[in-house]
Protein backbone atom coordinates (compact mmCIF):
# COMPACT_ATOMS: atom_id res chain seq x y z
CA UNK A 1 0.00 0.00 0.00
CA UNK A 2 1.39 3.39 -0.94
CA UNK A 3 1.78 6.25 1.58
CA UNK A 4 -1.04 8.11 -0.24
CA UNK A 5 -3.38 5.12 0.01
CA UNK A 6 -2.46 4.65 3.67
CA UNK A 7 -3.13 8.33 4.42
CA UNK A 8 -6.52 8.04 2.72
CA UNK A 9 -7.51 4.91 4.59
CA UNK A 10 -6.28 5.71 8.06
CA UNK A 11 -5.90 8.66 10.38
CA UNK A 12 -3.39 8.13 13.17
CA UNK A 13 -4.10 10.19 16.28
CA UNK A 14 -1.33 11.45 18.53
CA UNK A 15 -2.36 12.55 22.06
CA UNK A 16 -0.04 15.56 22.01
CA UNK A 17 -0.42 16.74 18.43
CA UNK A 18 -4.15 15.96 18.23
CA UNK A 19 -5.29 16.89 21.73
CA UNK A 20 -8.10 19.14 20.48
CA UNK A 21 -9.27 16.57 17.92
CA UNK A 22 -9.32 13.87 20.60
CA UNK A 23 -11.39 16.07 22.86
CA UNK A 24 -13.82 16.75 20.01
CA UNK A 25 -14.19 13.06 19.22
CA UNK A 26 -14.69 12.07 22.87
CA UNK A 27 -18.44 12.26 22.43
CA UNK A 28 -20.68 9.21 21.87
CA UNK A 29 -22.87 10.85 19.21
CA UNK A 30 -19.91 12.12 17.19
CA UNK A 31 -18.36 8.66 17.29
CA UNK A 32 -21.64 7.20 16.13
CA UNK A 33 -22.09 9.71 13.31
CA UNK A 34 -18.58 9.02 12.06
CA UNK A 35 -19.27 5.30 12.23
CA UNK A 36 -22.48 5.60 10.24
CA UNK A 37 -20.75 7.57 7.50
CA UNK A 38 -18.04 4.93 7.30
CA UNK A 39 -20.50 2.08 7.29
CA UNK A 40 -23.24 3.42 5.01
CA UNK A 41 -21.52 6.13 3.00
CA UNK A 42 -22.30 9.86 2.59
CA UNK A 43 -25.44 11.23 4.23
CA UNK A 44 -27.13 14.48 5.19
CA UNK A 45 -27.65 15.70 8.73
CA UNK A 46 -31.36 14.95 8.36
CA UNK A 47 -30.70 11.37 7.26
CA UNK A 48 -28.34 10.82 10.18
CA UNK A 49 -30.86 12.38 12.55
CA UNK A 50 -33.45 9.81 11.45
CA UNK A 51 -31.01 6.95 12.06
CA UNK A 52 -29.90 8.15 15.48
CA UNK A 53 -33.12 9.59 16.87
CA UNK A 54 -31.49 13.01 17.26
CA UNK A 55 -32.67 16.33 15.85
CA UNK A 56 -31.29 17.60 12.56
CA UNK A 57 -29.94 20.65 14.38
CA UNK A 58 -27.99 18.39 16.72
CA UNK A 59 -26.50 16.15 14.03
CA UNK A 60 -25.67 19.19 11.89
CA UNK A 61 -23.78 20.80 14.77
CA UNK A 62 -21.81 17.67 15.59
CA UNK A 63 -20.96 17.07 11.93
CA UNK A 64 -19.52 20.59 11.73
CA UNK A 65 -17.36 19.84 14.76
CA UNK A 66 -16.12 16.63 13.13
CA UNK A 67 -15.39 18.60 9.96
CA UNK A 68 -13.45 21.23 11.89
CA UNK A 69 -11.03 18.56 13.07
CA UNK A 70 -10.74 16.74 9.77
CA UNK A 71 -12.81 13.61 10.45
CA UNK A 72 -15.54 14.36 7.90
CA UNK A 73 -15.87 16.59 4.85
CA UNK A 74 -18.59 17.69 2.47
CA UNK A 75 -19.44 15.07 -0.13
CA UNK A 76 -20.80 15.57 -3.61
CA UNK A 77 -24.31 17.04 -3.38
CA UNK A 78 -27.28 15.55 -5.17
CA UNK A 79 -28.78 19.02 -5.43
CA UNK A 80 -28.15 22.50 -4.10
CA UNK A 81 -30.64 22.17 -1.25
CA UNK A 82 -28.74 19.59 0.77
CA UNK A 83 -25.29 19.29 2.30
CA UNK A 84 -23.98 15.75 2.31
CA UNK A 85 -21.14 14.55 4.51
CA UNK A 86 -18.58 11.79 4.09
CA UNK A 87 -15.92 10.27 6.30
CA UNK A 88 -12.43 11.41 5.29
CA UNK A 89 -10.75 8.17 6.40
CA UNK A 90 -11.83 4.54 6.67
CA UNK A 91 -10.10 4.02 10.02
CA UNK A 92 -8.97 6.09 12.99
CA UNK A 93 -6.03 4.58 14.84
CA UNK A 94 -3.74 5.32 17.75
CA UNK A 95 -1.04 3.78 19.89
CA UNK A 96 -2.41 2.49 23.19
CA UNK A 97 0.78 3.16 25.09
CA UNK A 98 0.90 6.76 23.89
CA UNK A 99 -2.78 7.20 24.75
CA UNK A 100 -2.11 6.21 28.35
CA UNK A 101 -0.10 9.40 28.85
CA UNK A 102 -2.90 11.87 29.68
CA UNK A 103 -6.33 11.74 31.36
CA UNK A 104 -7.99 13.16 28.24
CA UNK A 105 -6.53 10.54 25.89
CA UNK A 106 -7.36 7.75 28.34
CA UNK A 107 -10.94 9.00 28.49
CA UNK A 108 -11.13 8.99 24.70
CA UNK A 109 -10.03 5.34 24.50
CA UNK A 110 -12.49 4.39 27.23
CA UNK A 111 -15.41 6.12 25.48
CA UNK A 112 -14.59 4.44 22.15
CA UNK A 113 -14.35 1.00 23.75
CA UNK A 114 -17.73 1.34 25.40
CA UNK A 115 -19.24 2.53 22.14
CA UNK A 116 -17.87 -0.60 20.51
CA UNK A 117 -19.53 -2.74 23.17
CA UNK A 118 -22.81 -0.93 22.53
CA UNK A 119 -22.40 -1.53 18.79
CA UNK A 120 -21.89 -5.24 19.44
CA UNK A 121 -25.08 -5.40 21.51
CA UNK A 122 -26.95 -3.66 18.70
CA UNK A 123 -25.51 -6.08 16.14
CA UNK A 124 -26.70 -9.08 18.16
CA UNK A 125 -30.25 -7.70 18.33
CA UNK A 126 -30.28 -6.90 14.61
CA UNK A 127 -28.82 -10.28 13.64
CA UNK A 128 -31.36 -12.25 15.67
CA UNK A 129 -34.24 -10.15 14.32
CA UNK A 130 -33.02 -10.49 10.72
CA UNK A 131 -32.82 -14.27 11.02
CA UNK A 132 -36.24 -14.51 12.64
CA UNK A 133 -37.84 -12.30 9.97
CA UNK A 134 -36.15 -14.07 7.06
CA UNK A 135 -34.18 -10.99 6.01
CA UNK A 136 -31.04 -13.05 6.49
CA UNK A 137 -30.68 -16.54 5.07
CA UNK A 138 -30.52 -19.55 7.38
CA UNK A 139 -26.99 -20.26 6.12
CA UNK A 140 -25.78 -17.39 8.33
CA UNK A 141 -26.98 -18.99 11.58
CA UNK A 142 -24.09 -21.45 11.97
CA UNK A 143 -21.09 -19.20 11.17
CA UNK A 144 -22.40 -16.20 13.17
CA UNK A 145 -21.78 -16.03 16.88
CA UNK A 146 -19.42 -15.22 19.73
CA UNK A 147 -16.73 -16.94 21.75
CA UNK A 148 -14.36 -16.06 24.55
CA UNK A 149 -11.11 -17.65 25.66
CA UNK A 150 -8.65 -17.28 28.54
CA UNK A 151 -5.26 -18.02 26.98
CA UNK A 152 -2.01 -17.23 28.77
CA UNK A 153 0.00 -15.10 26.36
CA UNK A 154 3.00 -12.79 26.42
CA UNK A 155 2.67 -9.21 25.12
CA UNK A 156 4.51 -10.33 22.00
CA UNK A 157 2.10 -13.19 21.39
CA UNK A 158 -0.95 -10.98 21.87
CA UNK A 159 0.53 -8.53 19.36
CA UNK A 160 1.08 -11.39 16.92
CA UNK A 161 -2.51 -12.50 17.42
CA UNK A 162 -3.81 -9.03 16.50
CA UNK A 163 -1.63 -8.97 13.40
CA UNK A 164 -2.85 -12.42 12.37
CA UNK A 165 -6.50 -11.42 12.80
CA UNK A 166 -6.11 -8.24 10.78
CA UNK A 167 -4.16 -9.94 8.01
CA UNK A 168 -6.75 -12.72 7.77
CA UNK A 169 -9.67 -10.26 7.70
CA UNK A 170 -8.03 -8.28 4.89
CA UNK A 171 -7.33 -11.46 2.88
CA UNK A 172 -10.87 -12.81 3.23
CA UNK A 173 -12.43 -9.42 2.51
CA UNK A 174 -10.45 -9.17 -0.72
CA UNK A 175 -11.42 -12.74 -1.67
CA UNK A 176 -15.15 -12.13 -1.13
CA UNK A 177 -15.28 -8.62 -2.57
CA UNK A 178 -17.19 -9.61 -5.70
CA UNK A 179 -19.22 -12.48 -4.24
CA UNK A 180 -22.93 -11.54 -4.26
CA UNK A 181 -23.49 -13.66 -1.14
CA UNK A 182 -21.16 -11.50 0.96
CA UNK A 183 -22.73 -9.40 3.71
CA UNK A 184 -21.31 -6.76 6.04
CA UNK A 185 -20.06 -8.45 9.20
CA UNK A 186 -19.81 -6.76 12.59
CA UNK A 187 -16.51 -8.21 13.78
CA UNK A 188 -15.57 -7.04 17.28
CA UNK A 189 -12.18 -8.16 18.54
CA UNK A 190 -10.89 -7.67 22.07
CA UNK A 191 -7.95 -8.84 24.12
CA UNK A 192 -7.12 -7.49 27.57
CA UNK A 193 -4.53 -8.71 30.05
CA UNK A 194 -5.53 -8.93 33.71
CA UNK A 195 -3.44 -8.86 36.85
CA UNK A 196 -3.22 -12.17 38.75
CA UNK A 197 -5.67 -12.68 41.58
CA UNK A 198 -4.28 -11.74 44.95
CA UNK A 199 -2.51 -8.65 43.62
CA UNK A 200 -4.95 -6.10 45.04
CA UNK A 201 -7.72 -6.36 42.48
CA UNK A 202 -11.19 -5.99 44.10
CA UNK A 203 -13.13 -9.23 44.41
CA UNK A 204 -15.84 -9.67 41.77
CA UNK A 205 -19.52 -10.17 42.53
CA UNK A 206 -21.67 -12.91 41.00
CA UNK A 207 -22.10 -10.86 37.84
CA UNK A 208 -18.35 -10.51 37.30
CA UNK A 209 -18.22 -6.87 38.42
CA UNK A 210 -15.76 -5.64 41.06
CA UNK A 211 -17.48 -5.05 44.39
CA UNK A 212 -16.19 -1.50 44.50
CA UNK A 213 -18.92 -0.59 42.01
CA UNK A 214 -16.80 -0.32 38.88
CA UNK A 215 -17.41 -2.49 35.87
CA UNK A 216 -14.81 -4.94 34.67
CA UNK A 217 -15.73 -7.23 31.77
CA UNK A 218 -14.84 -10.88 32.38
CA UNK A 219 -14.32 -13.87 30.17
CA UNK A 220 -15.85 -17.17 31.23
CA UNK A 221 -14.20 -19.34 28.62
CA UNK A 222 -17.52 -20.24 27.01
CA UNK A 223 -17.98 -20.59 23.28
CA UNK A 224 -21.06 -20.99 21.13
CA UNK A 225 -19.19 -22.71 18.35
CA UNK A 226 -18.04 -19.66 16.44
CA UNK A 227 -15.71 -16.72 16.89
CA UNK A 228 -16.80 -13.15 16.61
CA UNK A 229 -14.71 -10.12 17.26
CA UNK A 230 -15.42 -6.29 16.52
CA UNK A 231 -14.14 -3.87 14.19
CA UNK A 232 -11.67 -2.55 16.59
CA UNK A 233 -8.59 -4.54 15.68
CA UNK A 234 -5.49 -3.72 17.63
CA UNK A 235 -2.22 -3.95 15.80
CA UNK A 236 1.22 -3.84 17.37
CA UNK A 237 -0.03 -1.76 20.23
CA UNK A 238 -2.21 0.36 18.02
CA UNK A 239 -5.94 0.55 18.42
CA UNK A 240 -7.98 1.31 15.37
CA UNK A 241 -11.46 2.41 15.02
CA UNK A 242 -13.53 1.85 12.04
CA UNK A 243 -17.20 1.37 12.45
CA UNK A 244 -16.41 0.18 15.76
CA UNK A 245 -18.66 1.52 18.35
CA UNK A 246 -20.20 3.22 15.52
CA UNK A 247 -16.87 4.67 15.00
CA UNK A 248 -16.28 3.73 11.61
CA UNK A 249 -14.72 1.09 9.60
CA UNK A 250 -16.25 -2.11 10.04
CA UNK A 251 -14.86 1.20 14.07
CA UNK A 252 -10.86 2.30 15.55
CA UNK A 253 -10.19 0.08 18.72
CA UNK A 254 -7.32 -0.69 16.67
CA UNK A 255 -7.57 2.23 17.87
CA UNK A 256 -14.25 3.27 14.77
CA UNK A 257 -16.40 4.26 15.16
CA UNK A 258 -14.39 5.75 15.43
Amino acid sequence: MSDHEHDHRERVLDPERDAAALKALTHPLRIRLLGLLRQDGPATASELAARTGESSASTSYHLRVLAKYGFVAEAEHRDARERRWRSVHEVTSWDNQAMAATPASREFVSVVRRQQIARLEQAIVEHEADLAAGRLGAEWAAPSGMSDFLPRLTPESLTELWETIERTVEELTARDQDDPRARQIVLVTAGFAGAPHGTGRPAADAGGHPQDGTQDGTQDGTQDGTQDGTQDGTQDGTERTGRAADTGRPTAERGDAS
